[in-house]
């Protein structure tokens, strides 16, 4: 059994338990602060009522609703929050995945009571952050990913032997992952309209061993990790100091996953620069600290703006795969040996018991 908890709103429902004046307020997040020429990155529910959703312009969001509430995106809170989530999660002593940023999987095996677990780690996530999950509890991932979203807000649902025709058959296809583009157009041209009718023509696509895209072992879509500085920073060795560090730990948690990134992100914030995010996709995957470290300062010298003063640092990698490939050249080899060295001290003596020289500015 999967138990996939999804957060509601998540974006939005931050700014709204930071700032009660805005609690059940039509509310859009914004990718930039100019609110009239941004995108709409999350919409809270009451804005989503209104027919305003992600992906939306926001001139076309404010035309909807012209007394609609506006902030800017802060990706620091977001980041910071969803790593709180996954240590309290991490807290049950179960098998736990990052699925994204607001989702959360957790393998129940044979666990006892998965309903009432659910209702705990509701509670939970309320007392500590005031926003709501909806949790969904199936046989695979692809279920329960589905039943988390078919009673949110705050909602939990149980799809098991017993529910299973009833629910697929009241499920449209496309509120299925994976059935929102072009894949589900082309069932839904073929005259499948529901999850049961593509169930009838293909049982395959639920086997329990399938994740959202019909292949086995569901990978997380990204690892990140971010840094609020106490007071904004100027030095540039003090920057690129937490960006490494950021970087590394990264790196870690990619390895300790056997995972290897195709694309570097990195998120900056502070009085000059606002809100700073870009990233680049490499053709040459990686794992290794020092190389998504040097491609993030590439990523950083594309700002444009000379030594801003720097508040807040993230570092994320997306475009995950399996690293399965062995490493070829010399240098490869050498440095690839390096690095499991490096992991095996830190795991016998500790995290961070030998770390990059440039980090010693971020103690």
């Amino acid at each position: 059994m999967i138990l996939h908890v999804d957060m509601d709103a998540f974006f939005a429902s931050i700014e709204q338990a930071i700032n009660p004046r805005l609690k059940d307020k039509p509310l859009i997040v914004g990718s930039r602060g100019n609110k009239m020429r941004t995108v709409v990155c999350a919409a809270s529910y009451a804005a989503k009522a209104l027919g305003i959703h992600s992906g939306m312009p926001s001139r076309e969001a404010f035309s909807i609703c012209p007394k609609l509430e506006f902030v800017a995106a802060d990706q620091a809170k977001y980041i910071w929050t969803s790593e709180q989530i996954f240590q309290l999660l991490k807290g049950y002593g179960l098998p736990l995945n990052y699925t994204s940023i607001d989702e959360f999987q957790l393998e129940l095996a044979s666990h006892p009571d998965p309903l009432n677990l659910a209702k705990k780690i509701k509670e939970q996530i309320y007392a500590n952050f005031n926003i709501t999950a909806s949790v969904g509890i199936a046989k695979n991932w692809l279920l329960a990913k589905l039943a988390s979203k078919l009673n949110k807000p705050d909602g939990l649902t149980l799809i098991n032997d017993s529910n299973f025709e009833q629910v697929l058959r009241q499920t449209p296809l496309d509120k299925l992952c994976g059935m929102g583009g072009k894949i589900g157009a082309n069932f839904m041209a073929g005259g499948l309209k529901s999850c049961w009718d593509l169930y009838l023509n293909l049982p395959g696509f639920f086997n329990e061993s399938y994740d959202n895209s019909g292949k086995p072992n569901a990978l997380p879509k990204s690892i990140s990790h971010s840094y609020t500085l106490p007071e904004a920073k100027i030095n540039p060795r003090v920057i690129q100091a937490w960006i490494r560090l950021l970087s590394e730990m990264v790196a870690t948690r990619l390895r300790q996953q056997n995972l290897v990134s195709a694309t570097v992100h990195l998120w900056l914030n502070g009085p000059e620069i606002g809100n700073f995010g870009a990233q680049k996709t490499h053709q040459v995957l990686t794992n290794d600290g020092y190389e998504i470290y040097q491609r993030t300062l590439k990523i950083m010298a594309r700002s444009r703006i000379q030594n801003p003063r720097i508040r807040a640092i993230g570092v994320t990698c997306s475009s995950l795969s399996k690293g399965t490939d062995q490493p070829l050249l010399r240098e490869e080899i050498r440095r690839e040996g390096l690095i499991k060295a490096l992991d095996r001290i830190n795991n016998r003596f500790g995290e961070g018991s030998i770390y990059p020289a440039i980090t010693v500015l971020t103690r």
